[in-house]
């Protein structure tokens, strides 16, 4: 391991070290897996894990941060929430992130002082400065911390310490809540939601590793699927028997229309052209 990836390791298990009680909001991906897993070495007993059930993090999503806290033997609770009853979120706005944030991470604080913890901590790392992230303004105004951030620990450094503590999901894709498939003002719906989904599972099911299924239009009977594969899974995606096993599962989940984009996987491409300084994090 290389020597500053072990500084900043020990710089992170001071920082959790010090706050000697601490939730943790947990996803069940790379970034909070490894922030869970230190924290937990750090800490034992004195660290719980709570992750928010909602419409838009998929059922495999929920299984994986269960197992995982069950293997490790974390304390780990789960809030219910529904963000299409959220205020403002189905419409969609640019900074829908903010407002789902606030709504969820009030809940995990929430759980967390029912559990006696008085710190919160959320996963997001140094890399999040540079893209949109108007969720991290509702971290903020919460008192969430940011130990990854604040420590210095980007993306690539907590895949390598990751792999190196035994984390099972050290190598696993990024993914992001299904609610960042749709173009900025257009309505989400439990039924638009459900069927990215289910299309994305189909796409995991063929061995995908990197996918994301972008929605366009409006109106539910004239949805356009633009997907996005990552660069090792471009061309298996491109053969025509792929292509037309791909356009036929999703006519049949309900998509109208089934693109591939030329530009591959890029994370965050709904965000092109949105001002980044608006959604920064503090």
């Amino acid at each position: 391991m290389e020597q500053s990836m072990v500084e900043q390791l020990e710089a992170l298990k001071a920082y959790l070290a010090e706050k000697k009680q601490l939730a943790v909001g947990f996803s069940g991906g790379v970034d909070s897996a490894f922030l869970l897993k230190v924290a937990h070495d750090v800490l034992g007993e004195n660290v719980v894990a709570v992750t928010a059930k909602v419409r838009s993090l998929p059922k495999r999503e929920l299984d994986i941060a269960r197992e995982f806290c069950r293997k490790e033997g974390i304390r780990h609770s789960i809030v219910e929430v529904d963000e299409l009853e959220i205020e403002g979120f189905a419409e969609n706005p640019i900074d829908r992130c903010y407002i789902c944030k606030k709504v969820l991470f009030g809940k995990i604080c929430e759980e967390a002082a029912r559990q006696g913890m008085p710190y919160i901590a959320e996963a997001s790392n140094l890399d999040d400065n540079g893209d949109y992230r108007p969720g991290l303004r509702a971290v903020a105004e919460l008192g969430v911390l940011s130990p990854l951030r604040e420590t210095g620990i980007d993306k690539r450094t907590i895949r390598a310490l990751a792999k190196e503590l035994g984390i099972p999901v050290w190598n696993k894709p990024s993914f992001a809540c299904l609610a960042t498939r749709f173009v900025y003002g257009e309505q989400i719906t439990a039924e638009k939601l459900e069927m990215v989904d289910a299309a994305e599972q189909f796409l995991a099911e063929l061995r995908f590793r990197q996918v994301r299924v972008r929605v366009h239009g409006a109106d539910a009977a004239h949805l356009l699927a633009r997907i996005e594969f990552g660069e090792d899974d471009f061309f298996k995606a491109l053969s025509v028997p792929m292509c037309r096993r791909i356009q036929e599962k999703l006519k049949e989940i309900g998509f109208a229309f089934v693109t591939l984009d030329l530009g591959g996987y890029r994370m965050g491409s709904m965000n092109d052209g949105i001002e980044k300084d608006e959604g920064r994090a503090p």
